[in-house]
């Protein structure tokens, strides 16, 4: 099969090479993949990488093989689903808990788009508890992560402000059935409208120092990134001492025992309309260096999906 292995001394540090099919264990499926998605960890990782290895964690194809102990879909069934290395490729194998079947009238790139974006926003917002006429403010919102949560919290009957400096963010959340009560440029702009009762940040950094001085009493913060890719400090003082939990979500270190229910209730929302896939662009996976300076760039509003050609 082909797969993207990082190259670690070369330019560009992404290319296709040929090599050998994956084994599955008796417990996974072999799995044709024919579109997957790019996601900043991934991509950040594969990039600054000193050793060679096929990157990748979203996917959607068909099963070209079961597990052989029957806890797959079976042989033909369109999947989609994640795993923690090896989705760049032209197969790749999963365990039955992290897959599910793609419905009919779902692509396969509005299903690759879903897994690791789509399960993060739905982790995260079950974390922050009841929604219904919350503040709710969601950093990043721009990116994959951001657009479903923002859609899921006005689902749950929140009330969305949104961080973005992309300044066409509202078309883009109105067209996703989100209506924002609020868009601001910067934290301290957000800060300035006023307290939160859940805050959702992507970008870390002094950003995320500042958030949690804009918590309402018994606020909840829940951090799922560093996009800013620096620490962060605050003082506990000018906080007020108002925030009740502060939490990281990482689903490379906390995937859930079995994700299938997870992305049949994602995948199911998709397919009723009510959960819309925010793709920015499709490209083959040729195309794959471009794919990725441009998500590193912040060059992609939303999700980037590359077909397999």
């Amino acid at each position: 099969m082909r797969a993207v292995f990082t190259e670690p001394n070369n330019n560009p540090r992404l290319k296709l090479h040929e090599t050998a099919l994956p084994n599955p264990l008796p417990s996974q499926a072999l799995i044709k993949v024919e579109a997957f998605s790019l996601n900043q960890g991934e991509t950040r990782t594969a990039l600054t990488a000193v050793d060679s290895y096929i990157p990748g964690w979203d996917f959607a194809g068909v099963v070209e093989k079961a597990a052989a102990d029957g806890s797959t879909p079976k042989e033909g069934v369109r999947v989609f689903g994640f795993v923690a290395q090896g989705s760049w490729a032209e197969y790749v194998v999963a365990p039955g808990g992290q897959m599910a079947e793609i419905p009919e009238g779902v692509s396969n790139a509005h299903a690759a788009s879903l897994p690791v974006a789509g399960t993060t926003a739905l982790i995260c917002l079950e974390a922050a508890g009841i929604l219904l006429g919350r503040r709710v403010l969601i950093t990043g919102a721009a990116g994959g992560v951001g657009r479903f949560v923002c859609q899921l919290a006005a689902m749950a009957g929140a009330k969305v402000f949104v961080i973005s400096r992309r300044p066409n963010l509202s078309q883009w959340l109105l067209a996703d059935g989100v209506e924002p009560a609020g868009v601001f440029t910067t934290m301290m702009g957000a800060k300035a409208a006023g307290e939160y009762d859940v805050i959702l940040d992507s970008i870390g950094g002094d950003t995320l120092g500042t958030t949690l001085t804009a918590l309402a009493l018994d606020g909840i913060c829940i951090n799922f990134g560093n996009s800013a890719r620096q620490p962060t400090t605050f003082n506990v003082r000018d906080s007020g001492w108002t925030f009740h939990r502060k939490q990281c979500i990482w689903l490379g270190r906390e995937v859930p025992s079995n994700c299938s229910s997870i992305f049949a209730n994602l995948i199911g929302m998709v397919k009723q309309r009510r959960l819309h896939t925010p793709i920015d662009t499709e490209l083959p996976w040729t195309s794959v260096s471009e794919a990725t300076e441009r998500l590193i760039q912040q060059r992609v509003d939303g999700k980037i999906v590359l077909n397999i050609v």
